[in-house]
């Protein structure tokens, strides 16, 4: 037997939590995610099932077997298959009504305009290697005026930055414009976690190579960024209250227990940054 879908019967139990005029209006929110990998897959599903129903999605990439360990499309059935095609798949398998844009090339400083035509929210699931695509997004939705979330997944836990325009932009909090590549993987390392929390978790530390593009991962990582953008997304597209803009970011560590709202006024160039950062540039030389 059949059942139609019906929005309101499939996420009511959302409410409480949300009301029902709420759920309407997230109903209505478009949220553009690039990157459907590690954490952009996990965002697809989590924002779908609180009843997002409208989606700009981009990523140029299929599944490959080492996928597996975090990447919620990444199974048998969806080896060698776009990223996109399997995201947008599984979105409406949760809501069949959703209206979804896909953009099978990923997204760059040619097509942003339209990626984020009508968008409410973006969030960053990019890779942490991908700086160009990374770069044009945050500074036209800094231009637009779109709020604009990434959160890293960083061990057992999680650090999350939300981003405005002027003082609380991209690149006012990690100042990338003009840097070397390899210095701009340094300050974006940096300016994620600046606390380090996840390393006191991290067994084999040479597993984490930034010179040549490896770094260990979990499942766990991918889902809290999932938890805490989701959270984080329901305030913003409600206005449900202040939401901490860089350079304050949210550090949560599920191994150590651990949580804190870091405040570092002048992002990548506050002063413990700048130290951290000078210990990063003498492990990764180049």
């Amino acid at each position: 037997m059949t059942t139609a879908f019906d929005y309101y019967q499939a996420f009511s139990r959302n409410l409480g939590w949300i009301t029902e005029d709420e759920q309407e209006m997230l109903r209505g929110k478009r949220v553009a995610i690039a990157g459907l990998g590690g954490v952009g897959s996990a965002h697809v599903i989590t924002l779908a099932r609180i009843g997002i129903a409208c989606f700009n999605l981009a990523d140029f990439d299929s599944y490959e077997i080492v996928n597996f360990n975090r990447q919620f499309g990444a199974t048998m059935r969806s080896l060698g298959r776009p990223k996109v095609d399997v995201n947008s798949e599984m979105a409406l398998d949760i809501n069949p009504e959703a209206d979804i844009r896909r953009f099978p090339s990923g997204v760059d400083a040619q097509n942003v305009d339209e990626f984020l035509d009508g968008v409410d929210l973006f969030v960053d699931g990019l890779d942490f290697f991908v700086m160009d695509a990374r770069e044009a997004v945050f500074a036209a939705c800094a231009a637009k005026g779109i709020p604009a979330v990434t959160a890293a997944p960083l061990g057992w836990g999680t650090a999350l930055l939300t981003f405005g325009s002027g003082d609380n932009s991209f690149e006012a909090y990690f100042r990338m414009a003009d840097q070397p590549y390899l210095e701009k993987l340094r300050r974006f390392l940096v300016g994620l976690s600046p606390n380090r929390l996840q390393l006191q978790a991290l067994v084999e530390p040479d597993r984490l190579d930034i010179a040549n593009k490896r770094g260990p991962s979990t499942p766990v990582g991918a889902a809290l960024c999932a938890s805490v953008v989701t959270t984080t997304a329901v305030k913003i597209l409600l206005g449900r209250g202040d939401v901490p803009l860089a350079p304050a970011s949210v550090h949560f560590d599920a191994y150590t227990s651990e949580s804190e709202v870091i405040e570092r006024p002048g992002g990548i160039e506050h002063p413990e940054l700048q130290a951290y950062l000078e210990q990063v540039r003498a492990s990764t030389p180049g």
